[in-house]
C-alpha cells in the first residue's frame, strides 16, 4: 500500500528513466548489485521494476524520532527495505543470511557492494559479501547503476531536490563456474572485482581501489585524498585492469522512454 502511495509522488517529482529493464528476469532469484551514491538510491530501483525487490538498510533508518524519523521509516518500508543491525560483530552474517533467504524463495535481492555510500561520487572497492552471496545461492548478479541521485541528494542533505533520476541495468553475470568455491578468498575477490568492473562500465564513474568506509574515515580525520591519489594518475579499474572509456549515461531524448 505504501509503495502505491509513494510511487506516483516520486514519478511526478523525479521523472525516472530506465535503460535495460529487460535484463531483470520475469521470475526466479537474482542479485541486483548497485553503486551507492545517495540514500534515495533504494527508492528508485523498485519504482522502475515490475517485480518486488528487497534491500537491507541500517536499523537507524527505522528508529528516528519526530516527523522526519517517521517519514524516513515509512519510505524505507514502502520500498521494501529490511532493517538490519550493522553495528555488531555478526552484522555481515545477518545481512548475508537475509539475502540468502530471499534468493532461496526465488525473489530479487538488492545489495550495494561498496558497503556504504560513496563520499564523493566515485566508485570504491567492493566488499566480497556480494560474491559469497552469488556463489552460495547460485543466483545471477545483475549490475545496476543510479544516475543523478547524488545530485538530487548530496551527502549530508536530508531531503532530495526534484530532478530527473536514471537507472541503468546491465546484463546478468553468471558465476556458476565458481560453484562450491565460496570459501576461496581469491575467487571471492575476483568475482567482486568483475561485478565492480561492470558497475564502472555502466556508470562512467572513476574507480578508487580503496574501501569507501576507509575513505570516509580519512575525510573525518582531515585527510580527504586517498593515499597515492594524484592528479596525473592513470585511471584504473577493479582488478588492476585499464579503465573503460565510458561516459556517464544521460536521459533518453524521447521522454516516452521514461518510466
Amino acid at each position: 500500500m505504501k509503495r502505491v502511495l509513494i510511487g506516483p509522488l516520486l514519478h511526478l517529482l523525479f521523472r525516472p528513466w530506465v535503460r535495460g529493464a529487460e535484463n531483470v528476469p520475469a521470475e526466479g532469484a537474482a542479485i541486483l548489485a548497485g553503486n551507492h551514491v545517495a540514500v534515495i538510491d533504494s527508492f528508485f530501483l523498485p519504482l522502475v521494476l515490475d517485480r518486488e525487490i528487497v534491500f537491507i538498510g541500517k536499523s537507524e533508518y527505522f528508529t528516528g524520532r519526530g516527523i522526519k524519523g517517521r517519514l524516513t521509516a515509512g519510505f524505507m518500508r514502502g520500498v521494501g527495505t529490511i532493517p538490519v543491525d550493522r553495528g555488531g560483530g555478526k552484522a555481515s552474517e545477518a545481512a548475508l543470511n537475509t539475502g540468502l533467504k530471499r534468493l532461496r524463495e526465488g525473489g530479487l535481492f538488492g545489495i550495494y557492494p561498496e558497503g556504504t555510500r560513496s563520499p564523493d561520487g566515485r566508485l570504491y572497492r567492493g566488499k566480497t559479501g556480494v560474491a559469497r552471496l552469488a556463489l552460495e545461492s547460485g543466483a545471477p548478479v545483475i549490475p545496476v547503476v543510479m544516475i543523478g541521485t547524488d545530485k538530487a541528494q548530496p551527502l549530508g542533505q536530508r531531503l532530495p531536490r526534484p530532478q530527473r533520476i536514471g537507472v541503468v541495468i546491465g546484463e546478468p553475470l553468471d558465476f556458476s563456474r565458481y560453484a562450491g568455491m565460496e570459501n576461496d578468498r581469491f575467487i571471492l575477490r575476483s568475482v567482486t572485482d568483475e561485478i565492480m568492473y561492470a558497475l564502472m562500465s555502466l556508470s562512467g564513474q572513476e574507480y578508487v581501489d580503496v574501501y569507501a568506509a576507509t575513505q570516509k574515515a580519512r575525510i573525518a580525520r582531515g585527510h580527504p585524498a586517498v593515499a597515492g591519489d594524484v592528479d596525473d594518475h592513470l585511471p584504473t579499474a577493479p582488478g588492476g585492469r585499464p579503465a573503460p572509456d565510458v561516459q556517464v549515461p544521460v536521459p533518453p531524448e524521447d521522454d516516452s522512454a521514461a518510466q
